[in-house]
């Protein structure tokens, strides 16, 4: 049956993203992929690994939770507390585009999602604890799809996975790989991803959750670049 009214694309989908960082102590690396040539959303853009929040995320168990810090700042500006399905969400989507698991060993308590058969059937539970809140960003008004994102900044010691091993991908994002975080700069990007890759860079070193997560918000009337630090927000 066609429904009556089509869905709305460009209605607001929460989202989340997961930023990798590896040897960031050394040579510091990011995990990007590229979008395909037909995606209605940044076509052939090089991005990090995410996508929308999915009904089922809120009902999926963390072997262990967000930092509390970090649970906090995504619950602020927010019509409910959606952080527990952003971190469920961001985990399912690195696994879909990259097959890398960020997780546990741990039995499911019961049988898991049809979306989740194949991240379980690796014998691990997902796991947040690694995950830190660094970046909100609300797509612009007129694009053909809004999103909420909020990104997450997870070291790839944190991986319970070969950080070189991408056999278990989707198709979704091509040319996986681990991208100097010094050249990232030259691949054809999202203006939003290089805003967030400024956030990576001044916190390379820094591996506490941060106190204050910049959030880019552009709604109808204007973009507002707040920080969202446990206080209420002045526009």
């Amino acid at each position: 049956m066609i429904p009556s009214h089509p869905p709305d694309k460009s209605r607001i989908r929460d989202a989340a993203t997961v930023i990798v960082l590896r040897d960031r102590d050394g040579d510091p690396h990011i995990l990007m992929g590229q979008r395909g040539a037909r995606a209605a959303f940044m076509p052939n853009k090089f991005v990090f690994p995410g996508g929308a929040v999915d009904a089922g995320d809120a009902d999926v168990t963390l072997a262990s939770p967000l930092p509390s810090l970090c649970a906090g700042r995504l619950a602020e500006d927010a019509a409910s507390d959606i952080s527990h399905a952003l971190a469920v969400a961001a985990i399912r989507e690195l696994w879909e585009e990259t097959g890398q698991i960020l997780g546990q060993p741990a039995p499911w308590p019961a049988a898991p999602p049809a979306d989740w058969a194949d991240f379980a059937a690796t014998g691990h539970a997902p796991a947040a604890a690694g995950m830190q809140f660094v970046f909100r960003a609300l797509t612009p008004p007129g694009r053909p799809r809004r999103f909420d994102a909020r990104f997450f900044l997870v070291d790839a010691e944190a991986l319970a996975s070969d950080p070189d091993d991408f056999s278990a991908a989707s198709d979704e994002l091509s040319h996986l790989q681990w991208v100097p975080l010094a050249q990232a700069r030259q691949f054809d990007m999202p203006f939003i991803t290089e805003v967030v890759l400024s956030e990576i860079d001044a916190r390379v070193t820094r591996r506490s959750p941060p106190d204050s997560v910049p959030f880019f918000k552009n709604n109808d009337e204007e973009s507002l670049f707040l920080r969202l630090r446990g206080q209420p927000l002045v526009d």
